[in-house]
């Protein structure tokens, strides 16, 4: 086995499962807590990407285009729960899914008209550009930068929920609402809080991905599928559960996209295994998600309320 090759593909599946983290966790905070369902969640994800590449290419400055990005992820946010997203918390799970999927179309089309039909790179700095040796293996610089930004990101949050006394709030409102309204908790501004942090991380997650894969139009909406499975393994509202599984999906797709065409090669052709290997890396996420459903339905780490 080629180590370089193993340990570029076991960093880049720790990159994706970090940004898989970062939606997932955002979207398992508002799905645990205020029970609603988010297909906009992908939005906050590609704004984050439009938002810090607007900046980049303007400035010349990737950091800057990440500071300014920030607090505008937040203000839309804040601004979809206020005006929208609250009146539908009492509602069936099949007007969210509506009402959610109805913002996703609508977003679409804005930052088409805003921006245009064509995606925006975004210009790295050279410090972030090169690459880096770590014990004779080259390992790209930007990369090594996700990482420890989502790992710090992933650290932060878990603080927050596990040891401060707003995250206390957040849990006493996930466990019984009605309970901690009446022990003087403002559950509503608990649920804005959630989801405004929800919609920072996953821009966070778009402003991590751009300069990689450029910003696109729909660019979230395919990795909120993933992420939906990541909270389904892990167990919906688990901080925790998320953080494993998307680790663990992410190894899975992409160790599996690098390697299962050549296992494949020694039974089919070429040109089969090149086409059949990625798809049975997709496969296998799901398949992992449906033997998860089957045997744990709560999820391997469920919180205990649950």
């Amino acid at each position: 086995m080629d180590t370089v090759l193993f340990v570029n593909q076991l960093l880049n599946g720790i990159q994706l499962g970090l940004i898989l983290f970062l939606l997932a966790a955002g979207l398992s905070l508002v799905f645990g807590i205020m029970d609603f369902i988010n297909l906009a969640h992908g939005v906050f994800y590609m704004l984050g990407a439009y938002i810090c590449a607007t900046v980049a290419i303007a400035s010349g400055s990737f950091i800057l285009g990440f500071v300014v990005a920030l607090p505008a992820v937040l203000v839309l946010g804040l601004a979809t729960e206020w005006l929208i997203v609250r009146h539908f918390y009492k509602r069936d799970h099949l007007d969210q899914v509506l009402v959610t999927f109805g913002l996703v179309l609508c977003a679409d089309t804005a930052v088409k008209y805003l921006w245009g039909p064509q995606g925006l790179s975004v210009p790295l700095p050279a410090w972030l550009g090169g690459q880096v040796a770590l014990g004779g293996i080259t390992l790209p610089a930007y990369r090594l930068f996700i990482v420890a930004v989502a790992a710090v990101v992933a650290l932060a949050l878990w603080q927050v929920i596990a040891r401060t006394r707003v995250g206390m709030m957040v849990r006493a409102s996930a466990s019984n609402e009605e309970m901690a309204r009446a022990l003087g908790i403002e559950t509503r501004m608990i649920f804005a809080l959630v989801f405004a942090i929800g919609a920072v991380l996953a821009g966070i997650g778009g402003i991590m991905v751009a300069p990689i894969t450029g910003a696109s139009i729909g660019m979230g909406n395919q990795i909120v599928i993933l992420a939906l499975v990541v909270i389904i393994i892990g167990g919906i509202g688990s901080i925790f559960g998320a953080f494993v599984a998307a680790i663990g999906v992410g190894l899975i797709d992409t160790l599996g996209r690098a390697y299962l065409p050549s296992i494949l090669g020694a039974v089919f052709s070429p040109s089969v295994a090149s086409s059949a290997g990625p798809a049975l890396a997709s496969i296998l996420i799901y398949l992992t998600m449906t033997l998860v459903l089957v045997f744990r339905p709560s999820g391997l780490f469920p919180p205990a309320n649950r």
